[in-house]
């Protein structure tokens, strides 16, 4: 029997995907799984019987990563689940900085007393027509999951479509419309789109990558969408390029007193994944990518811990063993098992950057005496029995 706890409201349609052998217990002490959405973690005890942290979700910004590798956490989350949310608001962003819609909705309200406002609204719209968003060049920068949706529906709309992208996955080359034009440095975007929109992690290498030099090279007019992070513009910068007419439109949807009010920023409560389907979607995944550890050992879309797969264990037994990533651990680990007589009949060794994930598949079942020379050895986080 597997326990697991909910940090935040988890949908009930991602929790009905636990079996009998799941228990939801209040008491996160006794959790060996917890889902997580946007409640902060840093600060929290870690519970020494923990194994994984499933966020409904892509940003983990929330969890300690570097903390629970080295408890031997998986910390898992759910790249794409929300993708075609953020993929619909991003295009309802371009359309509302394109046509000043926000105003004419505004002004039908200020007028909606007078007898004359079906007439004097012929006379007021041409202050909200705007342009038209086909044949518009778009930017997109990051073509993950979100970006290569945004840039296959923005394509259908008739925008000319930019992408920039140097660590492209095959997935999403694959999924990504012949039609976009896959530039090889993100300056030609800056120099060429009417529209540019980030699509990227927040990391120390992408903290402030829209700042002064990036908006230097850019269209006079230009609208920017950011739908990823705020801390990825500099955004103190952006309100001196709309006030001197460099940038037209920021949209963003992260709310702060920087931009929240300002003239030129349509700002969106933090909406882009908060439909049901994307909630929906986000749990069911993230409780698929626990389940699948949990009673098997294997590690899809970790963001601590390597992806690692060897299905369901149809031997005597399956060892996991979280640990370092340094040499000769392979070595240490079958020699324990070695050393009993036990066989190892399949095996498999990844690595993540310092840390490093081993599962062994044995042709009888790991003795006591084994698990604790394993858990012995320099470098190891845990051990666990999956099998």
């Amino acid at each position: 029997m597997f326990k697991y706890h909910c940090l935040n409201p988890i949908s009930e349609i991602g929790l009905n995907h636990f079996t009998a052998d799941y228990e939801k217990t209040h008491d996160v002490t006794e959790a060996d799984g917890i889902l997580v959405r946007s409640a902060a973690m840093h600060d929290m005890e870690l519970p020494e019987n923990l194994l994984a942290v499933a966020r409904a979700g892509a940003g983990v910004n929330n969890i300690p990563l570097d903390k629970c590798a080295e408890k031997g956490i998986v910390v898992f989350n759910t790249p794409g689940a929300n993708a075609n949310g953020v993929k619909e608001l991003v295009i309802a962003g371009m359309l509302l900085a394109a046509r000043d819609i926000e105003g004419g909705i505004k002004w039908v309200k200020d007028n909606a007393a007078l007898e004359t406002v079906a007439k004097d609204a012929e006379k007021a719209k041409k202050k909200f027509a705007g342009t038209e968003i086909s044949g518009k060049k778009l930017g997109i920068i990051g073509l993950g999951a979100i970006g290569v949706k945004v840039a296959n529906a923005a394509k259908h709309l008739g925008m000319q479509v930019y992408g920039y992208d140097p660590y492209i996955s095959v997935d999403a080359a694959w999924s990504l419309s012949r039609d976009v034009k896959h530039v090889l440095n993100v300056e030609e975007i800056y120099a060429e789109c009417d529209y540019i929109t980030v699509h990227v992690p927040l990391m120390d290498a992408t903290k402030g990558m829209i700042n002064q030099s990036a908006i230097d090279m850019m269209k006079d007019g230009v609208v920017l969408l950011n739908f990823a992070r705020d801390l990825l513009v500099d955004e103190k910068v952006v309100l001196e390029n709309i006030e001197n007419g460099k940038i037209k439109k920021y949209v963003t949807d992260f709310p702060n007193t920087t931009t929240a009010g300002k003239d030129g920023c349509i700002v969106i409560p933090h909406l882009g994944a908060s439909t049901e389907e994307a909630e929906d979607n986000c749990a069911v995944m993230a409780v698929k990518e626990m389940m699948d550890y949990l009673e098997n050992g294997n590690i899809v879309n970790s963001v601590n811990y390597p992806k690692c797969d060897m299905g369901v264990c149809s031997q005597a037994g399956r060892v996991a063993i979280l640990h370092t990533n340094t040499a000769n651990m392979i070595t240490k680990f079958t020699a324990c098992f070695g050393d009993e007589g036990i066989n190892i009949s399949d095996m498999t060794n990844k690595s993540r950057g310092d840390v490093a994930y081993t599962m062994l598949d044995i042709e009888q079942p790991a003795t006591e005496e084994i698990i604790n020379k394993l858990k012995s050895i320099e470098g190891v986080f845990r051990v666990r029995v999956v099998k």
